[in-house]
């Protein structure tokens, strides 16, 4: 399984709590789209994650930054997934940086908002906040390999799912 995740928005732990907390943990790949804000949160993070892709936020103190890109691409189950935090693009240049990629999935955060938007050329997946939802619903997305690509589901920290969604691979 994959957990996606991002916004942390923490100061010195994880703030992964319930079915967020159990499926960062299960995972085999955990991907966050930025915003941990300190080290403290990343090095958290790290320590529940058996591998973690991130990327660096808006928010991210200097050593956050110097240590993730702003960009990431990774392939699971033929599915080109690119991740970015979001706050540098808007919905054109996001698709037309998931083209120059290659990308099937763009996922991105900073909005807080959990969705899939389908309307470009590559699907772009916002986890939302599992810690800071502001005005939306806390959630994380959970990505599991099919015979086509990966199967979806937007979950809260409550484990209720609030969302699924497929994305097949065009590779």
């Amino acid at each position: 399984m994959i957990t996606v995740v991002s916004d942390t928005h923490g100061t010195d732990g994880h703030r992964l709590t319930g079915r967020t907390l159990q499926a960062v943990r299960e995972a085999d790949l955990v991907i966050h789209a930025g915003d941990f804000t300190t080290e403290a949160v990343l090095d958290a993070f790290e320590s529940e994650a058996d591998r973690l892709v991130a990327v660096a936020g808006n928010n991210e103190k200097a050593g956050v930054r110097e240590r993730l890109g702003s960009e990431r691409v990774v392939e699971r189950a033929g599915v080109r997934i690119l991740v970015v935090h979001g706050h540098e693009h808007d919905r054109t240049a996001l698709n037309l940086h998931g083209r120059q990629e290659g990308a099937d999935l763009i996922v991105v955060g900073h909005s807080h908002r959990p969705g899939v938007d389908r309307s470009g050329a590559a699907a772009v997946l916002n986890p939302g906040s599992h810690a800071d939802p502001r005005r939306y619903r806390p959630g994380h997305a959970e990505l599991e390999p099919t015979g086509e690509g990966l199967r979806g589901r937007l979950v809260g920290p409550d484990g209720e799912a609030f969302g699924e969604f497929d994305l097949v691979a065009t590779g």
